[in-house]
């Protein structure tokens, strides 16, 4: 609803107020929250490495109580759980343009995508873009960040394959999924990488994982946390190259650090200690970036 305020020419510029989106506690929506306010986190403390301007506008268009993650970033943990969302945008981010340089009207496919705008954010005027997820999450989606022309958000069961035909790789494809495959049992993501491999010869898929303990901490700590109940963590490489490769013989296999690998992380945003943790998180949690080069026939 508009309100008017006076001008100092005594006229009454119009104010639009646009309707708040409610974000329903205990759902696949609230899941969105969380990287959400990590994303606009990072942006605060840690504007080399990241940068997402847009999520401070979208939870002001949200109707949903934030002040639990605004007391908790302040804890040590807190924010530097922010700075593995940072360095995992940055680093899938890296990747998706490394494929571009060389594909340049390839389609982006961002897995799960949620509110990320990462396939945006690496838009090169050429390529196209897809964002995948829910029924439910792309209604939000299209609510706040609507599709265009070149973007298109699709509404999809990353486990029905149907959703490939919907992509148009005549120039190639590069798919990447952020904090997605956790959700997946080995049974599942098994038979989808060897599909789109299959589907998509000289396309690239990339995605961040961890070793078992790491796994289990993510389900302790940040899932039960937060109070949602109905989502698991179930998929985890303790070493990438050695645990697809009987099964993924279609494709080159690599990995790197997912929080050094791309980033020395030696800036004055990032404390001593932080990067530390970072040590342990690339060896003894095992987090990775991993990327798979589907073979061409």
């Amino acid at each position: 609803m508009g309100t008017g305020k006076a001008t100092k020419t005594g006229k009454r510029k119009r104010i639009i107020r646009m309707k708040k989106v409610h974000i329903e506690r205990n759902t696949v929506q609230e899941t969105l929250v969380i990287p959400l306010y990590a994303r606009k986190l990072c942006t605060e403390q840690y504007p080399r490495l990241f940068r997402d301007p847009r999520a401070a506008e979208l939870m002001g268009r949200m109707d949903y109580d934030f002040s639990e993650y605004e007391q908790k970033s302040r804890s040590m943990t807190y924010r530097f759980g922010a700075l593995e969302t940072a360095m995992r945008q940055y680093d899938l981010a890296w990747e998706v343009r490394d494929y571009l340089r060389t594909h340049p009207k390839a389609a982006v496919v961002n897995l799960g995508c949620g509110l990320d705008m990462t396939g945006e954010n690496c838009d090169n005027g050429q390529c196209r873009i897809y964002n995948l997820d829910f029924p439910e999450v792309i209604a939000l989606r299209e609510q706040l960040i609507p599709g265009t022309e070149r973007v298109k958000n699709l509404a999809v069961d990353l486990n029905d394959t149907g959703w490939f035909d919907k992509i148009d790789a005549a120039g190639g494809a590069v798919f990447f999924a952020a904090g997605v495959f956790y959700y997946f049992r080995t049974e599942q993501a098994k038979p989808l990488f060897l599909k789109m491999a299959d589907r998509f010869p000289g396309g690239r898929l990339l995605f961040d994982t961890a070793g078992k303990t790491a796994v289990k901490l993510m389900i302790k700590t940040w899932v039960k946390a937060s109070g949602i109940t109905d989502v698991g963590a179930y998929f985890y490489l303790n070493n990438p190259e050695r645990d697809l490769q009987p099964w993924m013989e279609n494709a080159d296999i690599s990995s790197r650090g997912y929080m050094l690998g791309y980033d020395n992380l030696k800036d004055s945003s990032v404390s001593g200690f932080f990067r530390f943790l970072s040590r342990i998180g690339d060896g003894m949690m095992k987090m990775r970036i991993v990327r798979l080069d589907f073979h061409k026939p």
